[in-house]
Formats: structure tokens, C-alpha cells, sequence
């Protein structure tokens, strides 16, 4: 009997043995697609890269944790550098931590200290988005709008703000972009005012919502809206770049596409890579250097902020990037995956939607495509695409409650950044094949 506590409890898991490039062996010898890239779309750079697994043994002999409260490292300092080399004009530093949960909560606590800093201590509130997940931690989850992961732990999380999310396909006001007039973005400016904007510290937000919405991109002009409203009422901009950053969408980072400067991005997934836990927040010169004239330590310091090995790893991650031209390839190959999932939307009846940027992209199921009305959620129409795809060798991500937290089922489908043309082609084979086996079951 096994004593590991998996993430489904009922399910048969394969146990994972080998990776190499974009794909994954089970003990049995089956090969996968890994179309996940591990699970929520980590390893960007894929999986049995030599060139980091050649720093982990010599490192970790030679010194893995150094006591972060009296000191640091060069392979910190290595790291922090190759970040900003990628991040927005404007950003200087950056504060490593495990996961991307605790980039979050980090990114909200420095905001919140930077208010404190200017001598605005009522600025504390954050705004966020319905369908949205910003993380598992009580404070992440807080600020999420992914109301089925939400719903349980209700009772222990703080109040948040929430407002529409930029979702075109199911947009919350029954309008059509552009003549919208981008109501979503002006959402911010109604919510700001109605609590008061000397209570509001922040707005977060992710440029491509990942888990939630199934790679939903904010419409042109969106995040322009949201950085004019703002900066109009002294709010901070937190861009949420923990699955959609480091090449994920086809530029360094999300937020790069509306072409708008964030105050505080939350990083990790890709930064990691797989090989090692590993997140950051990363801070504008304006939000640091108001907080550093105070004189006054960061608070929000966790175990193995500033990780040593996991530093190492991240630098070698974010230099192999930059090496294979993994960004220019993730927005390539991304357009082919874009045009083939396009062409399964025409062919499958269940297809209602595709959507995404670069090598991250969703697909929404519909009962009905005219109507947009979702599979009864009892179906659980998602899983069983992805068991289906499972059989066939291809891994992929799914996703329910896309509308409401209950209905809705969707895909996100983001393999490594180094896949090539030919196994685009052979993990949208298997895609359009499992999406028709399970219609034979479910449609009538």
C-alpha cells in the first residue's frame, strides 16, 4: 500500500520514471506528450536538461543553504540579474522564494509595505478578479476569484474585492469588443471608488488566466485601461505572471504584450522549471527604493527565500531561455498549436472555444455551441478528455467552474518551450482524436 497522498485519491496514476524533452516514461515504458508541462504549465525548458542537473551535485557539495537572515550568495545575486534582464524597464530587484504562491503573498505584503512607507497606512485592500487563481496559500487564495477552490475555506479567508474578469468569450456584461468599450478594465475604476480609494493598496491580476479561465487573454487595450485607472487613483499594479511568464506567452512576460509596465510581478513555475521549487517577486525601482529609504527589512521572509541551489538551477534555467531562443519558439510553435486547435474547434461539435498566447492555450467544451451552454458539470466533460487523452500518450491540464466556479469545463493545453513542429503535429493528432471518443460517449 502506498503512504503518498496523491492530488486525486481515486485515480490509477501512472508513476512518472524518465523525462526528456517534451516528453515522459512511466514504469511500465509508456511514453507521454507531456501537453502540461509537468502539471499548470512548470517545465518550461522540459524535462532531463543536463545542462542543469550538471550544477545540482557540485553545488549542493560545495554549500546548498547559506543563512539568509546575515547573508547571501552569488548564485542569488546571478539570478536576480538574469531576472531583470527579462522583467519590464523600470524593475531592480528581486526577492526569491519557493513557489509561486508566496511570490504572491510577497508581492501583496510589499505593496502593503510600501503604502506604510509613505505614510498611507489606510491602503490596504486588493483588488482582484472573479476567475482568477492567484495560489494556495490563505493570502493567495484570498485575493483568487476561482470560486471552487474558494468555497471551502470561505470561513478563514480575509474579505477581498473582486470584479468582472476581461473574458470576451463569456463576457460579464453581454457586450461584444470593442464596442464594449472595455467595461471589464472600467470595472476597477467603480470598485476603487466604492471602497474608497485611500483603503485600496493594490489591483492583481494575470495577464493570461491560467487555471481559471484556460489561457483567456485580456483584449487589446485592456491593461492600458487598468494602468491609466491605477495610477489615477494611486493604486498599485501587481501582474500575476506565475504560470503565464518567462517565455510562456511568447515574450519574456505576459504584461510585455499590452505593452504596459506593471509594479510588482509575481514569478515562479518556469523560473523552477521542474528542477527545483522556486519563485520571486519582482519589484519596480519606485515601489523598492520608497521602502529602502525607510531603513526597515522586509517582512515577508520565508525559509528558503534566496535559496542557494534553488538559485543556481534558476540562473542556469533562465540562461538556457536565452540560449535556445526558447521565447521566439514558445511564440512560433504556439501559433502552429493556436491554428490546429482552431481546426478541432471546426471539426468537434464540443468545441466551443479556443483561446491563448504563445505555447499557452485553452480549449472550452460546450453541450451547445450556438447557445455557449456548458456540459452539465455531473459530466465532468474535462477529465474524461484528459483520461481519454492519458490512453492515447499525450498529457494535458483540465479545468470546471470556467463560468461560475461550477459549470464550465475546459483544457489548458502548454507543453515545453522546446517542442518542435512535428510533435505540435502529434499532440494535436491525439487531442482531435480523444475530443471525438468522448463525444461518442456524452453527446447523443
Amino acid at each position: 500500500m502506498s503512504h503518498a497522498l496523491l492530488r486525486n485519491i481515486t485515480s490509477k496514476n501512472p508513476c512518472m520514471v524518465r523525462g526528456e524533452g517534451i516528453y515522459l516514461f512511466d514504469a511500465e515504458g509508456k511514453r507521454y506528450i507531456d501537453g502540461a508541462s509537468g502539471s499548470s504549465l512548470v517545465c518550461n525548458i522540459g524535462h532531463g536538461v543536463k545542462e542543469v542537473a550538471a550544477v545540482l551535485t557540485p553545488q549542493a557539495a560545495e554549500l546548498a543553504y547559506n543563512p539568509f537572515h546575515c547573508s547571501h550568495s552569488r548564485a542569488y545575486e546571478e539570478m536576480a540579474g538574469r531576472m531583470i534582464r527579462l522583467a519590464p524597464k523600470g524593475f531592480g530587484k528581486v526577492f526569491s522564494v519557493s513557489s509561486g504562491s508566496e511570490a504572491v503573498e510577497n508581492a501583496v505584503k510589499f505593496g502593503r509595505q510600501y503604502q506604510v512607507a509613505r505614510g498611507l497606512p489606510s491602503k490596504h485592500l486588493v483588488i482582484s478578479r472573479w476567475q482568477s487563481y492567484h495560489g494556495n496559500t490563505l493570502g493567495a487564495l484570498a485575493c483568487s476569484g476561482y470560486t471552487g477552490r474558494r468555497r471551502r475555506h470561505a470561513p478563514i479567508l480575509k474579505d477581498a474585492v473582486h470584479i468582472p474578469p476581461a473574458f470576451c468569450y463569456r463576457c460579464h456584461f453581454e457586450k461584444t469588443y470593442p464596442a464594449c468599450e472595455l467595461k471589464c478594465a472600467r470595472a476597477l475604476e467603480t470598485a476603487i471608488l466604492q471602497e474608497g480609494p485611500e483603503n485600496v493598496s493594490a489591483f492583481i491580476a494575470e495577464p493570461v488566466v491560467g487555471a481559471a479561465l484556460g489561457g483567456a487573454p485580456a483584449p487589446t487595450g485592456y491593461f492600458q485601461k487598468i494602468r491609466e485607472i491605477c495610477d489615477r487613483y494611486d493604486v498599485l499594479f501587481i501582474a500575476d505572471e506565475v504560470m503565464c511568464g518567462l517565455g510562456r506567452t511568447g515574450a519574456n512576460f505576459a504584461i510585455d504584450h499590452w505593452a504596459v509596465a506593471p509594479d510588482l510581478i509575481a514569478a515562479g513555475k518556469g523560473m523552477g522549471s521542474g528542477y527545483f521549487p522556486m519563485g520571486a517577486s519582482l519589484i519596480s525601482d519606485a515601489v523598492a527604493n520608497t521602502v529602502q529609504a525607510q531603513g526597515a527589512a522586509f517582512e515577508g521572509v520565508h525559509t528558503c527565500c534566496g535559496h542557494l541551489l534553488g538559485s543556481r538551477v534558476a540562473a542556469v534555467i533562465l540562461d538556457y531561455m536565452v540560449q535556445h531562443d526558447l521565447v521566439r519558439n514558445s511564440r512560433q510553435q504556439g501559433a502552429r498549436l493556436f491554428q490546429g486547435l482552431n481546426e478541432i474547434q471546426e471539426r468537434r461539435a464540443s468545441v466551443g472555444d479556443v483561446r491563448g498566447l504563445g505555447l499557452m492555450c485553452g480549449v472550452e467544451f460546450v453541450k451547445d455551441k450556438a447557445a455557449r451552454e456548458p456540459f452539465p458539470p455531473e459530466l465532468k466533460t474535462a477529465e474524461r478528455v484528459m483520461d481519454a487523452c492519458m490512453e492515447r500518450g499525450l498529457i494535458v491540464f483540465p479545468g470546471h467552474g470556467t463560468i461560475d466556479g461550477t459549470a464550465g469545463d475546459h483544457l489548458l493545453i502548454g507543453p515545453p518551450l522546446v517542442i518542435a513542429p512535428n510533435q505540435v503535429d502529434d499532440l494535436l493528432t491525439i487531442l482531435d482524436e480523444a475530443v471525438g471518443a468522448v463525444e461518442k460517449e456524452i453527446r447523443p
